[in-house]
This record gives structure tokens, C-alpha cells and sequence, in this order.
């Protein structure tokens, strides 16, 4: 059974193709026998599984676009993070959904200031990542951002972000975040993977490199919220050029990885030297820009 299916459609499925009463295959009783199954279903359902679904407090305006499906066919189980293409207001950002013709939406905004604004509830789906599929599991976030490559976000975006990333996992009982690199760990979920881009579903650069290689740094920070302890402070460097990476901090040490260009948290330095976040090793910080 595709799990994209509704309860309506299942029910029939099972009832009419496994099941197979007396009652369905008899024209005269067919229906009426698939409309009280459903009904029992709509009942054990809404008993047993229902997800009661609830918007961030975090957000400060509601401004609700009509580009949506309501409800969503998913349970909340994914987040998938965007970037606006523009430093936008929390308004405006919210105001770009409105039309019918933009056939897009989001379920939050993320203003420059880092205000946050609702624009599709969380029980419905927003018209965002180019998957229905993806978008009917996820919850979706646009950030204002720079409207130039690598799309860079403000440290104000980045703490909301974090923080609405904590308060939608709480609400909705995801126990932690994780990102993976492997596109397709992240459009089949592997692993615990639940972060998900726009890129993996259309040919964009959504969410744009600046916010793509920070995502395992998000997952962390959001993780240390929903487990007690203190996020630590939002830290960027941008690595200009591709580098080896280090066992440790200087150039006798062996190399144990290679570094592309992009934006990395280093979390300590010495001698010149700066330790990725993710442990791998060091790099120089000769050739790093602090964001």
C-alpha cells in the first residue's frame, strides 16, 4: 500500500482486495459495506493514532497562504530548511505566499531580524520542496538570506532557526535531528536521517551551501536543546579554498580528509590551526575567513 495513501483509499484496498467479503462483491451491498469500514477505521484511527497537531509559539504573526493541502496525509517526522533568497522582513517573507498564483508556500518564515512568522498551520502541507511526499512529512522553514551564492543567513536567523528546529521536535515527539550528506540517506530517511533539502527534489541550490554544510552544526545545537543542555555560541568560518585536514594542529601531522570550500564551525584553535566541529581533525586558519 503506497503510504501516501488516506485512510478512505487503504480501507477500500484492503476491504475489496484481501478481505473480500460477500457483502463487496455484491453489487447492491458494495458501497454501503466500504462506507461503515471506513467509518471503523476513521474511529480506530483517530483513537489510537491521531497526531494532535499545534503551531510554534515562537511565531509572532500568522499570515495563512492558500497555497496548502489540508490536511497533511504524514505525520511530522522531518524538517526540511530553505533559504529565501533575500534579506527579507517577516512581513514581506510572510506576504509572498499570499497569491494564488504563487503556487508556493512555506509553513514558517524567518524574517532578518530573526522574528518568525506562521504561514501554513502544521496540520496542513505547504507547497514548498518540490515533493509532495516530502513536504506532506515535513515541516518547512524559509530564512531570510543573502540573495547571492552561498545564500548566507544572519546569526539572529540562525538562533530562531535553532530554536523553532527545538520547538517543532518537542511538539511533535521527534526525539533528535540528524543530517547526512548522502542524498539518498536523506530522501529515503536512513540511518535516522530526517533533514531533508530542496535540492534533493528539483534542480535548485536551495538551501545554498552556506546553510547546507551548517546543517550537521543545526542538528547539534537543536539535539543539546531537546536534551537539557546549553547550545554553544553560532561561529562560521568560511574555508576559502580546498584543504587537507589534519590529525592534529600542524602541517607534521598526517592527513586524514580534504575540506571543499564552504562554511564550517571550528570549535578550537592553536597554533594557527582551527578543529572542525565535526572531529575530523584541523585545518589551517590561514586560509578561513571568520564569518
Amino acid at each position: 500500500i503506497n503510504p501516501n495513501n488516506t485512510i478512505e483509499s487503504c480501507t477500500e484496498i484492503f476491504l475489496c482486495k484481501f478481505e473480500i467479503p460477500k457483502s463487496v462483491l455484491n453489487p447492491d451491498t458494495r458501497q454501503a459495506t466500504i462506507d461503515k469500514r471506513v467509518g471503523f477505521a476513521h474511529e480506530f484511527y483517530d483513537k489510537y493514532f491521531a497526531q494532535t497537531y499545534t503551531n510554534s509559539p515562537l511565531a509572532c504573526m500568522t499570515l495563512i497562504s492558500p497555497n496548502r493541502n489540508s490536511p497533511r496525509n504524514h505525520v511530522i517526522d522531518t524538517i526540511t530548511i530553505h533559504c529565501f533568497v533575500g534579506q527579507v522582513s517577516v512581513e514581506r517573507g510572510c506576504e509572498v505566499f499570499q497569491p494564488e498564483s504563487k503556487q508556493a508556500s512555506c509553513n514558517y518564515v524567518i524574517g532578518t531580524d530573526g522574528r518568525i512568522g506562521l504561514v501554513v498551520e502544521e496540520r496542513d502541507r505547504s507547497w514548498c520542496s518540490s515533493s509532495p511526499e516530502n513536504d506532506n512529512r515535513a515541516i518547512t522553514i524559509e530564512c531570510a538570506s543573502d540573495n547571492f551564492a552561498p545564500y548566507a543567513i544572519n546569526d539572529a536567523v540562525m538562533k530562531s532557526l535553532i530554536e523553532l528546529c527545538a520547538d517543532i521536535c518537542k511538539r511533535n515527539n521527534i526525539k533528535a535531528l540528524k543530517f547526512s550528506f548522502d542524498k539518498n540517506e536523506r530522501m529515503n530517511h536512513l540511518n535516522g536521517v530526517n533533514m531533508t533539502c530542496h535540492r534533493d527534489y528539483a534542480k535548485k541550490s536551495c538551501p545554498g551551501d552556506y546553510i547546507y554544510n551548517l546543517e550537521p552544526y543545526i542538528a547539534d545545537e537543536v539535539n543539546k536543546i531537546l536534551n537539557g543542555e546549553t547550545p554553544e555560541p553560532f561561529e562560521p568560518y568560511k574555508v576559502r579554498v580546498s584543504l587537507v585536514i589534519r590529525e592534529g594542529a600542524g602541517a607534521e601531522y598526517p592527513i586524514v580528509g580534504y575540506i571543499p570550500v564552504g562554511v564550517y564551525t571550528i570549535v578550537a584553535e592553536e597554533n594557527g590551526w582551527g578543529k572542525l566541529k565535526s572531529g575530523i581533525g584541523w585545518i589551517p586558519l590561514d586560509s578561513v575567513t571568520r564569518l
